[in-house]
């Protein structure tokens, strides 16, 4: 049975741990970077002193531009889990890196269907491609609550430029549509915004933060549960489709103000959202993925972990 699988792109911070987890369950892993000159740097931040687990590492150049590149980090791997970072001289995402995004998920699947091992793909999306343009008088909304049946309404990314949004919501669909055509079997994974030591206020993801609060789908994921998802989604022969993943909701003040001291902290928070004892009703739910995680328990690192818990941010 072949346990080579691709990780691409294996530098950003899902990527690193994706790798650093697969290896540690004995897969052999293509680590694919953006720039192979990071190669050091990435193996600094891998931290795994495992002589026998490092000899399953092997470390690709792979440009999501390059098509070539693609097929040779591909080569030999049963699967690939996917993610986009943007390239380092233009991180800010605009109309520009949305355009990027999709020509690079569409190289990525179309290497994936003449790569005859690759047997499924693992596309990590964002939940900025379900939540946008469903007010809740929406009657496709069912019961108004979001899911991973769900997609956010282009025209109203572009509206209101929320480009973050509209790149994720354009480079899935152009993921699925090739996958489709060309009997790729993927399955996405629609994360949340990812808490971390690297989040700062200028994360893309933040924009419109006040109206999905407002809405109650303002929903954050935990790295380590993050990965966790991929790999069981990956691992489960039965998955298939979109899983929205997040294991906290702020929908309330003092999660709120918790977030905002992360992003910018302040002396004080203010006055008037201290008085602020709302509870804003969710309209989001990833039922789909809880189910799947329940079956995955016992199959993850050994341990037994409980869905959709509440979670300091």
């Amino acid at each position: 049975m072949n346990s080579a699988i691709c990780v691409m792109d294996a530098s950003s911070c899902l990527g690193t741990k994706l790798v650093k987890c697969l290896l540690q369950r004995g897969y052999i892993v293509h680590a694919a970077l953006q720039n192979y000159g990071e190669s050091s740097l990435f193996l600094d931040e891998l931290e795994c002193d495992d002589d026998d687990k490092m000899k399953k590492l092997k470390i690709f150049q792979s440009d999501p531009f390059d098509y070539h590149s693609i097929v040779d980090a591909l080569k030999g791997c049963c699967a690939l889990f996917y993610s986009f970072e943007p390239p380092r001289d233009h991180s800010t995402y605009d109309e520009y890196i949305g355009e990027v995004e999709v020509r690079a998920a569409h190289n990525v699947l179309e290497a994936c269907a003449q790569t005859d091992t690759i047997e499924k793909v693992v596309f990590t999306s964002s939940a900025t491609a379900i939540i946008w343009g469903h007010p809740e008088n929406d009657q496709n909304s069912a019961s108004m609550l979001l899911d991973e049946r769900h997609w956010s309404d282009i025209n109203v990314c572009r509206k209101f430029k929320l480009w973050h949004a509209l790149s994720k919501t354009l480079a899935e669909k152009t993921a699925w549509a090739l996958a489709m055509d060309r009997g790729v079997n993927m399955v996405s994974v629609n994360a949340g915004l990812l808490m971390g030591p690297d989040l700062t206020i200028k994360n893309p993801y933040l924009k419109g933060a006040a109206e999905m609060y407002e809405d109650g789908v303002f929903v954050t994921v935990d790295l380590d549960f993050l990965v966790e998802a991929h790999i069981c989604v990956y691992e489960q022969i039965s998955t298939y489709g979109r899983y929205l993943c997040f294991n906290h909701i702020i929908n309330q003040t003092e999660d709120a103000v918790k977030l905002a001291n992360i992003l910018s902290p302040l002396p004080s928070s203010p006055q008037s959202m201290e008085s602020d004892t709302r509870i804003i009703q969710e309209r989001i739910s990833n039922k789909k993925l809880n189910k799947l995680m329940v079956e995955c328990q016992p199959q993850i690192n050994g341990k037994s972990r409980g869905m959709l818990m509440k979670v300091s941010t």
